[in-house]
């Protein structure tokens, strides 16, 4: 039977910590494979196991940025064997081992489920190995265990062994940060449809009957450029698409829009060639374009025109949708763009998007309002060209 030997530790994850931990690694490291190192000058032996330990991190980092499961776990527990230099390595969650690299002692999860319960390091002395297992945490909650197996389980190895399963938590930690980002853009993108749908589908559904009987011809053209921007707008969208294809819904749904209005809208679009491959935040456009023809049409006398231009600009595409309408007060658009985007009748869409671009790109990127009374409105809107999206 082994015996436990309880080991102090913290019980937070600080992400602020990940560089110091590994700094401890790297020490740690360097005396694991002194007989390596020999050869080189002192200075450069402690170089040398810095620069390996954080290659080591960098490898394991992607497949831990996922979360914790079997095959992250799988991908991650190589390069952990080779940052601990043990003779073993195992992960666990908090009800199955997950993974393991070497030869792993029948009794991994025995320990696991001892050090869950304890809720701290353990020390296992026991036959053909002793081990140090650690617990996992995220946002202050376990969610699995850290095991290195070894011949030898020394004090710095003890101290070792929870660095680096401070390091993984705070991994995990960002994993799950980066789902609530995702589950956060998904939903703020429910809310921007459910604002589309009631505003532009009653009415463009009554433009086109309006056509039935008059003319049958115009009246299919118009259902299918309905049914074309609907498809699009609608459909189950990745984070990203590219500005052709954002152009394209716009077009369609000015061209819905000048049935309506007939004459009394006039829209020109002039857009450069080299930038309609660049990916841009799916749905960052129409509601922009939309709330130019609600805002344009207001003032002189019932009529107005939308302007959208994008121009290459070096590493971004630059984007503006100007109309020529009665304006605002610049308070009242700022008040527009602080508004909840969740909310029924926020600025048709205008704050979701200025919200999605600054979580996408950074504050720096959020939309720019030009407006005075009686001047009309310009919606500014630049868009890196090196952003990496999955269309």
């Amino acid at each position: 039977m082994a015996t436990v030997f309880p080991v102090l530790t913290t019980a937070c994850v600080a992400l602020s910590s990940s560089l110091a931990s590994l700094a401890f690694v790297a020490g740690y490291g360097l005396a694991r494979a002194r007989w390596r190192l020999l050869a080189l000058p002192e200075g450069r032996r402690s170089d040398e196991a810095t620069f390996t330990t954080l290659h080591i991190a960098a490898m394991a980092a992607p497949a831990l940025r996922t979360g914790l499961n079997r095959d992250s776990a799988r991908r991650a527990v190589r390069h952990l064997r080779t940052l601990l230099g043990t003779q073993a390595v195992a992960i666990t969650s908090t009800e199955a081992a997950l993974a393991w690299e070497g030869p792993c002692t029948d009794d991994v999860l025995t320990y696991a489920r001892a050090t869950l319960a304890a809720g701290r390091a353990q020390v296992f002395a026991g036959e053909p190995h002793g081990a140090v297992v650690v617990p996992l945490t995220v946002d202050g909650t376990v969610v699995g265990t850290l095991a290195a197996f070894d011949d030898e389980v020394s004090a710095a190895l003890v101290r070792t062994v929870t660095e680096v399963a401070r390091w993984v938590s705070g991994q995990l930690e960002l994993a799950d940060l980066d789902a609530s980002r995702q589950r956060a853009l998904e939903a703020e993108m429910r809310a921007l449809r459910a604002q589309i749908s009631p505003h532009f589908v009653y009415n463009a559904l009554t433009t086109i009957a309006s056509f039935v009987r008059t003319n049958p011809k115009r009246a299919r053209e118009l259902l299918l450029d309905f049914a074309d921007f609907s498809r699009y707008a609608l459909r189950r969208a990745h984070d990203f698409t590219t500005l052709a294809d954002e152009l394209t819904c716009v077009d369609r749904y000015l061209l819905l829009e000048r049935a309506r209005f007939g004459d009394k809208l006039r829209f020109s679009m002039q857009v450069a060639p080299e930038v309609l491959p660049v990916p841009v935040p799916f749905l960052c456009l129409q509601p922009l374009v939309e709330n130019a023809i609600k805002h344009g049409m207001r003032g002189r006398g019932g009529t107005g025109e939308v302007r959208v231009v994008v121009r290459d600009a070096g590493p971004e595409a630059h984007i503006t949708v100007e109309d020529d309408g009665a304006g605002m007060d610049p308070e009242c658009a700022r008040r527009m763009l602080d508004e909840d985007p969740a909310r029924e009748g926020s600025g048709i869409g205008l704050a979701n998007v200025d919200l999605r671009m600054r979580q996408i790109y950074g504050d720096g990127y959020g939309l720019v309002v030009e407006t005075a009374l009686g001047a009309g409105t310009k919606v500014r809107l630049r868009v890196p060209k090196t952003t990496v999206c999955s269309l």
